[in-house]
C-alpha cells in the first residue's frame, strides 16, 4: 500500500511557514511498512482541497489530511473530504456537548462557528483530541470500488503527534496488511550524479520492488533504497541484495554503507590505524577542523592545527619560508606542500593536511595576482612523503570553501585505503 499526505493551509504556501507534519507522518507510516508516494500542500480553498483529495484518492491507498479542522471559515478539510468521498456530514451531539463543556470550563460561551467541529463523516471513527478542540476522523471504506483508508488530523504539531501515535497508529496496525520497510543508504563523495547513475542504473533497474532514489548535494551523492515486504527479513534481504551489487560496482567510491558522514569515516579510519591528524587551513578558515571536531571523540585522532589565513602565520605556525610565499604566492603547490609538512612536524601528528586557495569574491591579488577564483591546493603529508592536489572549483565563496574541505577529507580517506 502507498500513502499520500495532504497538508491544508495557505500559510504553508508562503516563505514563512513549513509543512513539518508530513515528515512526522512519513516516519510513522514507514514504521508500518507504508511508503509515502505523494505529498501535497493545498491552500484554504475548498474547491482546490476537494480536487486535491480526489486526485489523492485516485492514486493512493491511504490518504491523510493534516490541518483545516478548525472552526474558522477557511477550515475546509471536512467539507472537502466529504465532497471527494461522496459522503454526508452529520453533526455528532456527543462531540458537540464535549465542545460546549470545553468552553464552559473556561467560563466562555462557545461561538457558533465552533459547531462545524462536531461534523463527522458518515461511517468515520472519531479520534479524540486531548490537546485541542478539533477531533480527528478515520475511515476504512470503498471508493470507486477500491479500498481507501482516510485520516483527518489536526494541524498543530502538539495535537497531531499524540493523536496519530496514540490513536490512529494502533488502528492502522490492526487494519493494514502486514508490511515491513527496509532502508539502506550508500554515500559517495565528489562524483557527478550522472556518472553514478550511468553505472548503477542497469543494476537497480533489475530490482523494481526496491525504490531507489539518487540525491546530489553538499559535494556527495547518496543512494537511498527502500523496500516493503510481508516480513522484515524479506525486505532487508532484498535491499541488501541490491546494495551488495552496487557496492561491487562502485567499490572504493563508496565511503559509507551505514550512514556515516565523510568526516566520521575519516576519523574511524585514523583510529583503526592508530594515526593522528593535524590541519593548516588558509581559505577555509577552520571549516575542515570544525567538521572533524563536530564528531564526538574526534580529539583522540584529530590533534588540532592552525588557521594560517595571514601569510606571516604560515611561517609562524607551519614554518613555511617567507621567500617561498613571496616568490610563488600563498596559493601555490609549494606552499600547500610546506604547510602540510610543517603542521605535521609542529604538532607531532602522523599526518598533516593543508588547504590554501582563492575563495573569492574575486580572483587572486598581490603575490597571487592573475590566479583565478576557485583555485585551491590541498596538501597531505605523512612519514612516507607528501602529495598535493590541485583543484579548480566553481561557485560562490561558501561553496568553494565547503568543497575544498570535502576534497581534503576524501584525499585523506583515499590515502588511508
Amino acid at each position: 500500500m502507498i500513502a499520500e499526505i495532504i497538508a491544508a493551509g495557505s500559510e504553508m504556501l508562503t516563505p514563512f511557514r513549513q509543512d513539518t507534519n508530513s515528515l512526522f507522518l512519513t516516519e510513522g507510516l514507514n514504521d508500518l511498512g507504508v511508503p509515502v508516494a505523494f505529498k501535497t500542500i493545498v491552500g484554504d480553498s475548498q474547491e482546490h482541497l476537494t480536487n486535491a483529495a480526489r486526485v489523492a484518492l485516485s492514486r493512493a491507498d491511504i490518504v491523510i489530511f493534516s490541518g483545516g479542522l478548525g472552526p474558522t471559515a477557511d477550515d475546509n478539510t471536512r467539507e472537502a473530504a466529504a465532497a471527494a468521498l461522496g459522503l454526508d456530514l452529520r453533526r455528532d451531539e456527543k462531540l458537540l456537548e464535549g465542545l460546549r463543556q470545553r468552553f464552559a470550563a473556561r467560563k466562555m460561551i462557545m461561538p457558533a462557528n465552533n459547531l462545524k467541529q462536531a461534523d463527522v463523516l458518515t461511517g468515520a471513527t472519531l479520534l479524540p483530541n486531548l490537546n485541542g478542540s478539533a477531533s480527528g476522523q478515520l475511515l476504512d471504506m470503498k471508493w470507486n470500488g477500491e479500498r481507501r483508508i482516510v485520516l483527518l488530523l489536526p494541524g498543530p504539531p502538539r495535537e497531531i503527534k499524540p493523536m496519530f501515535t496514540e490513536q490512529a497508529k494502533p488502528i492502522l496496525v490492526r487494519i493494514l496488511p502486514p508490511s515491513f520497510l527496509a532502508r539502506k543508504l550508500l554515500r559517495m563523495a565528489l562524483i557527478p550524479e550522472s556518472a553514478v547513475d550511468a553505472r548503477v542504473a542497469p543494476i537497480y533497474q533489475q530490482f523494481p520492488d526496491v525504490e531507489t532514489t539518487i540525491l546530489a548535494g553538499s559535494a556527495e551523492i547518496q543512494l537511498h533504497f527502500a523496500c516493503a515486504k510481508p516480513t522484515q527479513e524479506e525486505a532487508e534481504e532484498r535491499v541488501e541484495e541490491l546494495s551488495e551489487a552496487i557496492e561491487h560496482e562502485m567499490q572504493d567510491d563508496i565511503f559509507s554503507a551505514t550512514g556515516e558522514s565523510l568526516e566520521e569515516v575519516v576519523l574511524l579510519m585514523l583510529g583503526m590505524r592508530h594515526l593522528t591528524l593535524a590541519a593548516a587551513e588558509s581559505c577555509t578558515g577552520g571549516l575542515l577542523a570544525g567538521r572533524l571536531t563536530g564528531i564526538a571523540g574526534s580529539s583522540r585522532y584529530f590533534l588540532g592545527g592552525a588557521i594560517v589565513y595571514a601569510d606571516r602565520l604560515k611561517t609562524v605556525f607551519a614554518d613555511v619560508p617567507h621567500d617561498v610565499i613571496e616568490g610563488e604566492g600563498p596559493v601555490s603547490e609549494s606552499v600547500a606542500r610546506l604547510l602540510a609538512e610543517g603542521i605535521r612536524v609542529r604538532t607531532g601528528a602522523s599526518m598533516g593536511v593543508s588547504i590554501t586557495g582563492i575563495a573569492g569574491p574575486g580572483p587572486g591579488t598581490g603575490a597571487d595576482e592573475g590566479k583565478p577564483l576557485g583555485l585551491v591546493y590541498i596538501g597531505l603529508a605523512d612519514a612516507d612523503g607528501t602529495q598535493v592536489k590541485t583543484l579548480k572549483l566553481t561557485g560562490d565563496r561558501e561553496r568553494i570553501r565547503f568543497w575544498a574541505t570535502q576534497h581534503a577529507l576524501e584525499l585523506i580517506r583515499r590515502h588511508l585505503l
